[in-house]
């Protein structure tokens, strides 16, 4: 397999990109590092793509390795064929090369291979030959009758050849092929409820659906009602079909064993294959399933980490919660903590008044301008508390409910322990909940990414698979955003290319023995810091108190020669950021790829250096929409159908989306109701932290149930 014009075939990406590509993985280059400053190799791939071209590359060399395996292992057999070895090296798929290596593999005593055992594979071969021969099948199958090897009778012998038939059948990799091809595409999978109590698998109680159309989220929703005993489920392939094909297969016509072999021929289906077969498929659904589950997870969590960060505002963390009360932190405008303290003003309590006046004192103490509060237990009676504050305050006060999952891991993480050593772990959870308003990408790396909920069946698929999946997304996301190498926590500073845990301790420790980074070319000095890691991780560290403008952009060192010729050029002093920004508007009438000739470096690397320096620490965050900010409280009951409204999108799934539209329960918008127009994945249409109109179609206060429409509103 030419692996390049695989990938080049699959992706829709030119040859040379690929090779380029591939190159720069093997070297040892981080996918941020090559997304950014390594675009003329690539011709301009996005993140993304290059994550993508990586997991394929990764696959099809595996499969390249298990197929000179399984070619060295049936060698090693005196088995391997001229033919055999071409049908392995031109399989495409693991499941092909398993296949072909199927009759090859050690397997476990079989009732085939006791048979062998007793000497019956030349009468098994007889049989499948079809050949007219002298005598009966008695008299045939009684010249195998072996006392000594326990064939007792002719009826022994018969039933032993056919088995090894029936499973020489089973392990023909193409008639499992097609059978696999035809149970997929004709068959339906099937659940039956295996109880009769309300659950949510109700609809699963009596279920079919053809194999090839049923949706990720009910493959998963299925399975997790089998693994909770609550489902039993079952696929059912068109039998009499696969039958029919096997059979016109092998039974040759006017063949003297017709039945007998027709008669192997469905016991090696409904023994061997089927259940062979459903297990594959089942497997692959799930497989396609987790996969697609890890996407959406990736993608909403992605869109959350870039919410834009509310930046120089004091701001009240509030952890809601009844019987132990609500922990409050209040923060200023850089996150730093200034106070703290418990209220009771939920049930059992209901010190509300008593809390009220603590928490006015608080804000007019701090100028407090923003409540952050959590969205957990309790929250509908604390979003009531926050609205009459802020009608009580002669101050501009707003409050924004923010999701609060992850909060109470931190709290309880050695990180935090690290962090607040002094602050009472119940506390912790109010200034994490307060830092994510100020920085949600700061806080939100501190906690494990499967923890922050913006997926759906997060825990039922492969965490190996997810984590990997979800870290590499964080990686992506704040090499995207870059890092304030004098601020940064380790937790932030261990996702930026090049640099692992330890290495971000280390710049820590070096931040805090000489005071503040004055350049990056300090990053050289800090222990385990490297040549090769500086050249990953220098462009995404920003250092704002250094004399060199270009150390606050991602302009990365390697072109800083490049990027003073520009302004050489332009007549302007870097030193000036006003100067600066005011002469760089002039290449706007210029020609850029003529610029990039005269300079000498690559057109896509110049265009990145003109937008940096045109607004030196830009975070590309704030061009996101900001959050929406309350003052009043809307309650479930005030819903009626018909209103329209403002909401947030939190969570985006398979079959719609969920929006916050302030009464604490969050409202479905299906997929049938998110455009005019057919929409095939939500996520082609709204994503996590959109803002968005929506009507209420209707309320099950019951349930706790909102349906919303989007159409014709955005």
């Amino acid at each position: 397999m030419n692996i390049v014009n695989t990938l080049s075939r699959e992706l829709n990406i030119k040859p040379w990109q690929i090779e380029n590509t591939i190159q720069l993985i093997d070297a040892g280059n981080t996918i941020p590092f090559i997304a950014r400053y390594r675009k003329e190799q690539t011709g301009e791939l996005s993140d993304t793509q290059l994550r993508e071209l990586g997991e394929r590359l990764e696959y099809l060399r595996n499969l390249e390795n298990r197929k000179a395996e399984v070619i060295r292992l049936i060698d090693e057999q005196g088995k391997l064929t001229d033919e055999l070895k071409a049908k392995i090296e031109d399989a495409k798929v693991l499941q092909e090369v398993d296949d072909l290596y199927r009759p090859y593999r050690p397997k476990k005593r079989t009732r085939a291979s006791i048979a062998k055992e007793k000497g019956l594979e030349p009468l098994a071969q007889l049989l499948w030959e079809q050949k007219k021969s002298d005598g009966s099948l008695e008299e045939i199958a009684s010249q195998y009758i072996n006392q000594e090897l326990g064939v007792e009778t002719w009826e022994d012998a018969l039933k032993g050849a056919l088995d090894i038939i029936a499973e020489d059948i089973s392990d023909n990799a193409d008639y499992r092929k097609f059978i696999r091809e035809l149970t997929f595409n004709l068959g339906t999978i099937s659940t039956k409820g295996l109880t009769e109590e309300k659950s949510e698998y109700q609809m699963y109680y009596d279920f079919a659906e053809p194999i090839k159309k049923i949706p990720s989220h009910r493959v998963l929703a299925i399975n997790r009602g089998e693994k909770e005993k609550m489902l039993s489920v079952k696929i059912d392939a068109p039998k009499d079909r696969i039958i029919s094909k096997l059979e016109a297969s092998i039974i040759m016509e006017r063949s003297p064993y017709g039945t007998i072999l027709s008669d192997t021929v469905l016991d090696s289906y409904d023994r061997l294959i089927a259940p062979s077969i459903e297990r594959e498929i089942r497997n692959e659904l799930t497989e396609k399933a987790e996969e697609q589950a890890i996407k959406v997870f990736g993608t909403n969590l992605k869109n959350l980490l870039l919410q834009p960060p509310i930046k120089g505002k004091n701001v009240m963390g509030f952890d809601p919660a009844y019987r132990t009360g609500c922990k409050i932190a209040v923060l200023d405008d850089t996150g730093k903590l200034l106070d703290t303290t418990t209220v009771y003003a939920t049930p059992p309590q209901n010190k509300v008044e008593e809390a009220k006046e603590e928490l006015k004192k608080l804000i007019k103490k701090h100028n407090v301008e923003i409540i952050s509060l959590g969205n957990g237990t309790a929250s509908r009676e604390s979003e009531k508390i926050c609205a009459e504050i802020i009608k009580e305050t002669d101050k501009s006060l707003h409050y924004i409910v923010v999701n609060e999952a992850g909060a109470s891991v931190y709290s309880a993480s050695e990180l935090a322990a690290k962090e607040y050593p002094d602050v009472n772990v119940s506390l912790r959870g109010a200034i994490s909940i307060g830092r994510r308003l100020q920085d949600p990408l700061a806080e939100l790396v501190k906690i494990d990414p499967k923890s922050i909920g913006v997926g759906q069946y997060q825990h039922d698929v492969s965490q190996k698979n997810l984590s990997g999946a979800l870290n590499a997304v964080v990686e992506d996301c704040v090499n995207s955003v870059g890092v304030d190498l004098n601020t940064a926590t380790p937790s932030l500073l261990q996702y930026v290319s090049g640099v692992n845990s330890a290495v971000a301790k280390n710049l820590v420790a070096y931040r805090e023995e000489v005071g503040k980074f004055k350049s990056r070319k300090e990053l050289l000095k800090v222990k385990k810091l490297g040549e090769k890691a500086f050249e990953q991780c220098a462009g995404f560290l920003r250092i704002p108190e250094s004399q060199n403008i270009l150390d606050n952009t991602a302009v990365h060192p390697e072109s800083y020669e490049a990027a003073t010729i520009l302004l050489e050029k332009l007549g302007c002093d870097k030193s000036e950021p006003k100067s600066l920004a005011e002469a760089l508007q002039q290449v706007n009438g210029l020609s850029v790829e003529k610029l990039s000739e005269e300079i000498g470096i690559g057109v896509p690397t110049l265009r990145d250096i003109i937008k940096e320096l045109q607004k030196p620490g830009r975070d590309p965050r704030d061009e996101m929409p900001k959050p929406i900010f309350h003052t009043d409280v809307l309650e479930m009951k005030d819903l009626k159908p018909d209103m329209i409204l403002t909401g947030t999108v939190r969570n985006v799934i398979d079959f719609g989306a969920f929006v916050d539209i302030g009464v604490h329960q969050d409202g479905l918008v299906h997929i049938s109701e998110l455009a005019d127009k057919f929409v095939r994945r939500p996520m082609e249409v709204v994503q996590v932290g959109d803002i968005v109109k929506v009507k209420v179609l209707e309320v099950d206060l019951e349930r706790s149930r909102i349906s919303l429409s989007m159409k014709g509103l955005n």
